[in-house]
């Protein structure tokens, strides 16, 4: 439930277009509804800003339906992360409404047009077109939770000129969110250049020296460049939350 649903519930019943026995049917399930297999948190925008997302990495394509009904059901916009093509499209049979995002690997269901929440917008960089999926994850979670985004691929520090052609783009951002793997140069080479937060995201993307994405990110946690913050390997979600939180304030 987001403070607007709430705001409206109150209002229907202070004028008396719903009853308080369903305004109590609607708020049964509130703060969160135990479904077994989990315990839906409908309380956490109205809570934190930010809906409860459901990580699918794990799950059984059943589990997330049980889920996904639950925040369907009270009227929540929904957003699923890591998954695969396949488990996509069986969910996509489920929700017919719901958009299956390829690149990002996440599956959304909107129920109701995206509140615009954000002050200024979010740019998502992204070095190599290998951090795409990671990149991408991050720019469908930050329009989900109601910011403007755009993205930029491929410019990694290998052709340094490709980023340098977009430095005014960079510089209307509010805030930037950096994705590379190999040696994580490229965040501090934007950090360098412009005065706005940089979120730094390490991928798993690189030869065996880069062991498994450990060496982007000691590599973006010991940046030369001031304010650059660093969020976990191939967390693309964790830095577009963190992002929202910064354009709101």
């Amino acid at each position: 439930m987001t403070p607007n649903n709430l705001k409206e519930l109150l209002h229907a019943v202070k004028t008396g277009s719903t009853s308080v026995e369903d305004a109590v049917e609607k708020l049964r399930h509130f703060p969160f509804q135990d479904l077994g297999c989990a315990q839906v948190d409908h309380h956490r925008e109205l809570r934190q800003g930010m809906p409860e997302v459901i990580y699918g990495e794990g799950k059984s394509v059943e589990q997330i339906i049980r889920i996904m009904t639950a925040m369907a059901s009270n009227g929540s916009n929904v957003l699923v992360t890591r998954l695969s093509e396949e488990r996509g499209s069986e969910l996509g049979a489920a929700f017919p409404a719901a958009c299956y995002h390829a690149d990002a690997r996440c599956l959304t269901l909107e129920q109701s047009a995206l509140e615009p929440r954000g002050r200024g917008k979010i740019i998502v960089v992204s070095a190599g077109t290998s951090d795409i999926p990671v990149a991408a994850e991050a720019l469908v979670t930050a329009r989900f939770l109601g910011n403007e985004v755009s993205h930029l691929y491929d410019v990694g520090v290998s052709g340094i000129h490709r980023l340098l052609a977009h430095r005014q783009s960079l510089c209307s951002a509010a805030v930037i969110i950096v994705v590379a793997g190999m040696e994580g140069a490229l965040p501090s080479v934007v950090g360098g250049l412009v005065d706005r937060p940089v979120i730094a995201v390490p991928t798993s993307v690189g030869y065996g020296a880069s062991f498994g994405g450990i060496a982007a990110l000691l590599g973006m946690l010991n940046s030369c460049a001031s304010g650059v913050t660093v969020v976990n390997i191939d967390n693309g979600f964790g830095a577009a939350c963190a992002a929202s939180l910064m354009v709101r304030i």
